[in-house]
């Protein structure tokens, strides 16, 4: 069994981290605000979203929140990458 490159593991999480936000972002700037909540409450099996949901987000905070899903989706992947590899190491000892 190989070992995982935890580097481009964790790229290819942030990048679809980073794809699911914009599509996110996407699917928000096309529904409106109603479309918004009925599309996540049936997500979130029933958990009315309305109290959190906030569609005049500046770009400012997109950016940001966009570079944290990045950075967030990188440790996951590396978290992942780096796990696998012990379990792989301590089998081959």
């Amino acid at each position: 069994m190989m070992l995982i490159d935890i580097k481009k593991f964790g790229l290819a999480w942030a990048l679809t981290f980073s794809l699911l936000y914009l599509g996110c972002v996407y699917l928000m700037s096309i529904l409106g605000n109603e479309g918004s909540i009925v599309f996540f409450n049936s997500l979130m099996h029933g958990i009315d979203i309305r109290p959190i949901l906030r569609m005049d987000m500046p770009f400012s905070e997109m950016a940001m929140g966009f570079v944290g899903i990045f950075f967030m989706g990188w440790l996951v992947g590396a978290t992942i990458a780096g796990i696998y590899n012990l379990s792989i190491l301590k089998k081959i000892r």
